[in-house]
């Protein structure tokens, strides 16, 4: 089984184990950076972690839900899990959350998942041969310029007079942020927005999904995202298409850097 189909089927049945929790009132507490983690997250993680190192015990393991370990730094392949990403989400009974899952190598993704349980979406990309939901090909958007542009992000950047009177067109917030990402690859959204202090869980998967999309997920200088480092968080990020990639890093960089 290749690493894709190894993710796809890993988070089909993981998004059936966080569905058997959705609705009801798992238990719920918080970690020290004041972000909710439940039941169902623990859950799922280990279950992806039983899974996924069982099929490949030479590959290591970064994931929201587990210790971090510095021994995946001497893998060639990576795992990078976010169990449920958007708990938030997933806790108030919203649909956004996803699972996302990915394998890195050499710092970059080559295979990745983001799924959607409750809308039944499946992302899924392999580098070099493009990204699909539920197997039709996706494309990011072939919007031109910032002026008319939907853009969707945390409030401060969303909600900023001066990004708004820039042109950009307002979108509702994604609380995950791989499906918001993942929404930039499907063209659904022209730009998506992501505060400092995102981490490789939250990324990883969706950022091969807009690369092989035809956009990026850079920084605000336009450089892209390397994955499975010593320090897993980055600082704030757009995905968009390709032409949009500068003029957008140029006025977020001004009004929200």
């Amino acid at each position: 089984m290749d690493d894709l189909a190894l993710l796809e089927g890993a988070a089909r049945q993981a998004g059936e184990i966080a569905l058997s929790f959705f609705g009801g009132d798992p238990k719920t507490w918080f970690k020290d950076n004041k972000s909710p983690v439940s039941e169902a997250d623990l859950a799922v993680d280990g279950y992806l972690a039983e899974v996924l190192l069982a099929a490949r015990p030479d590959y290591g393991w970064l994931s929201e839900e587990t210790t971090d370990n510095s021994d995946r730094l001497e893998c060639q392949r990576v795992f990078i899990v976010d169990p449920i990403d958007g708990t938030r989400a997933f806790l108030a009974g919203g649909d956004e959350w996803t699972v996302a899952l990915a394998v890195v190598e050499n710092g970059r993704p080559t295979a990745g998942v983001v799924y959607s349980p409750v809308r039944q979406e499946m992302f899924t990309a392999i580098a070099g041969k493009g990204a699909f939901i539920n197997g039709e090909a996706l494309e990011v958007s072939g919007q031109a310029s910032i002026l008319g542009a939907s853009l969707t992000g945390p409030h401060s950047i969303a909600a900023n007079k001066d990004v708004l009177n820039a042109g950009f067109k307002r979108s509702a917030n994604i609380r995950s942020l791989a499906y918001r990402i993942a929404l930039v690859a499907a063209g659904r959204v022209d730009v998506a927005a992501a505060r400092g202090s995102a981490s490789d869980w939250d990324l990883a998967a969706a950022d091969l999904l807009v690369q092989e999309a035809g956009g990026r997920l850079t920084d605000l200088s336009g450089q892209g995202v390397r994955y499975n480092q010593a320090v897993t968080r980055h600082p704030a990020l757009i995905a968009a298409p390709e032409r949009l990639v500068s003029p957008v890093c140029e006025l977020l960089s001004r009004l929200v850097g």
